[in-house]
């Protein structure tokens, strides 16, 4: 049985029963509603009937597999997806026996004539049990959507375990904080500026002064024009 169990879990039926279930049941008390307006229009009623007997059926199937789901996700969830899927196992179980009661009533209702008059009452427990299931959904849809319960991304993220030892999670670096060193920048050395043109024109002698020291080239003697 274990096996067989573990087979079970293997093929992850949970979210296809448990779709069955919601879509069966709703549309069931969907199609009485309507049957309750069109009394002459009898395969609505026992298409209500049929529909009600296989939701029954199958909120059973999806509790079934929904707790071979739970225990072999839980160790994996942290504590607020642990608080979710409890509360959503918990309304499963409920879900499955208040709908196998309201099959059985309606059931009763169709064949026992004593039974028909309670017919309105089951209008009103099965539409309260549908909006209890449409809840129930909601939370199976936060634990996939919300937490990844059951999907890879769940089985990506490492868990923290209790019972890890001590030197398998690194040691954090120290976060003391000192001074912030800081850094001096030598200033160059001041170089030796070139000889400015001004200073060039200083040391050259004056042009006034070389022409004094050199004869002119045109002048001639006073004793040369007069001979």
């Amino acid at each position: 049985m274990e096996a067989f169990e573990h087979y079970l879990s293997a093929m992850q039926l949970h979210p296809v029963v448990d779709h069955f279930s919601v879509s069966l049941l709703m549309v069931a008390v969907l199609l009485d509603l309507i049957a309750s307006m069109a009394s002459t229009r009898l395969w609505l009623r026992y298409s209500a009937v049929t529909l009600m007997i296989l939701g029954a059926l199958a909120a059973g199937g999806s509790f079934f597999t929904g707790d071979m789901e739970a225990d072999r996700i839980w160790n994996a969830l942290g504590a607020p997806a642990k608080e979710v899927l409890k509360r959503h196992a918990e309304l499963g179980e409920y879900l499955a026996i208040a709908f196998g009661v309201l099959a059985l009533w309606r059931l009763m209702i169709e064949t026992l004539g004593f039974m028909a008059g309670s017919r309105m009452i089951y209008l009103i427990v099965a539409l309260v049990a549908v909006v209890v299931l449409g809840y129930s959904a909601h939370l199976g849809g936060v634990l996939v959507y919300d937490y990844g319960a059951g999907t890879a991304l769940m089985a990506g993220v490492p868990v923290p375990n209790e019972s890890a030892s001590p030197s398998a999670t690194p040691a954090a670096a120290p976060t003391t904080a000192g001074p912030i060193p800081t850094v001096s920048v030598p200033t160059p050395a001041p170089t030796t500026a070139a000889p400015s043109a001004s200073g060039a024109a200083a040391e050259s002698p004056p042009a006034s002064a070389a022409n004094t020291l050199t004869p002119s080239a045109t002048s001639t003697p006073a004793s040369a024009t007069s001979m």
